[in-house]
């Protein structure tokens, strides 16, 4: 089964609102097994929506459309669909008893317009929406099939959970199509294709690999088509147990799993504690620690030691060592690292200084230049690290390279 999603709206266009919903449909559809092969944003407009839609039905057998079914005028879509499906609208008793419903709970009065929204194309099947007042509009026609549902997130999301992914699935027959993620860390997207790229080449012709950079990591995508799930599930985990014996150190997590959480459990299931010391990170690794629920059982604080007085006064870094070596040096994150372990009494510590730019660098030192200091209960861990020049994403990288580098030190018990 073949998906294209069409995203309805100007504000989509001109960068006003984020198209969060086509990427949200799209991975609960290829979760339930439905390939999407087209997501089309168009404008608020009659022509456009008919157009789109002539061209859709031509290439996908399933064709999801949001937005414009506000109570405005500019919300035209159902109009623009009874022009589509030669239809004329009538009016829903239970899309109206909704509406008297949600208006009912609010203490709101129904107006004119409102009770507007409960009328239909008459040859759709209305799909009730418990989360707002406009109805979805399911069409079926010469084999297609045709949904339509508010741009509204949280009504389309319970529309599509609700009624429509399960009435998709029932009609699924051919290929399963199923996707797991591998989450990376320590080298950039090229060094790890050139690290994987015998295995990559080995993957049969129903899997395939997609690599997907961001800022300090990669995730890598396999995903696979086949007749029978449970056989397609078992060979595409082989081909990751094969995949995890050529990089064991990169490997950080599976599926959507976050670093930081990984981190978190390995200390908490050793009963470690953390605390940290960060200079150009300003706290985000603190932060990112933190996000995570019961974080308290194991992180017992930071310090964010921005100026050199902080520096020398809080963590017991040597005066003599920033004259010598200078705040961006391994002696004085060795220090740090020392320190803040020391102050706190935490099992680890993470430091880091650098220089995040824009101004700050030299030729010796220049924008990008970070050093990392990990101590734990027998060693210290120190390396520099050059992160390129763009301020947000050295603090990115920084803090998820420290947190990676700790997380090898713990597996490595040292």
């Amino acid at each position: 089964m073949t998906t294209e999603i069409i995203s309805i709206g100007d504000e989509l266009l001109i960068g006003q609102v984020v198209n969060t919903n086509a990427s949200w449909i799209a991975e609960q559809l290829n979760l339930a097994g439905i390939e999407v092969i087209r997501i089309t944003t168009i404008a608020d407009t009659g022509e456009e929506i008919l157009r789109a839609l002539d061209e859709a039905s031509n290439r996908a057998e399933v064709i999801l459309l949001t937005g414009g079914l506000g109570p405005t005028r500019d919300d035209i879509t159902k109009k623009t669909l009874c022009d589509y499906f030669d239809s004329g609208l009538v009016f829903n008793e239970e899309a109206f008893e909704n509406i008297v419903k949600l208006f009912g709970n609010r203490g709101l009065p129904i107006t004119n317009i409102n009770r507007q929204q409960a009328e239909v194309p008459e040859n759709c099947t209305p799909i009730v929406n418990d989360k707002g007042t406009a109805p979805g509009m399911w069409f079926e026609k010469e084999g297609n099939i045709y949904v339509s549902m508010p741009g509204v997130p949280y009504e389309m999301k319970s529309m599509m959970s609700r009624e429509i992914l399960p009435k998709l699935a029932g009609r699924l027959s051919g290929l399963f199509i199923l996707h797991k993620k591998v989450n990376t860390q320590g080298v950039g997207e090229s060094w790890l294709a050139e690290m994987i790229s015998e295995w990559e080449d080995g993957l049969p012709e129903h899997m395939k690999l997609a690599y997907l950079p961001q800022p300090g990591m990669v995730r890598l995508r396999l995903s696979g088509s086949a007749q029978n799930a449970g056989k397609l599930n078992l060979e595409m985990d082989q081909q990751i147990e094969k995949l995890a014996g050529l990089i064991p150190e990169l490997i950080f997590g599976y599926g959507e799993v976050n670093l930081e959480e990984v981190l978190g459990n390995l200390l908490k299931e050793r009963g470690q504690s953390l605390s940290t010391a960060e200079s150009c990170t300003g706290g985000y690794i603190a932060h990112l620690i933190t996000s995570i629920p019961g974080s308290s059982a194991y992180f017992n604080g930071s310090v964010v030691a921005y100026s050199n007085q902080v520096k020398t006064t809080i963590l017991g870094v040597k005066e003599e060592t920033l004259i010598a070596y200078g705040a961006v040096s391994e002696q004085c994150v060795t220090e740090m690292a020392r320190g803040i372990k020391d102050k706190f009494n935490t099992d680890y510590s993470i430091a880091i200084s650098g220089i995040a730019g824009p101004d700050g660098g030299t030729d010796e030192k220049p924008v990008g230049t970070v050093w990392i200091a990990i101590a734990g209960p027998t060693s210290v861990f120190t390396k520099k690290y050059i992160f390129g020049n763009d301020r947000q994403r050295i603090i990115r990288v920084a803090a998820l390279t420290a947190m990676n580098q700790l997380r090898l030190m713990i597996l490595k018990g040292h």
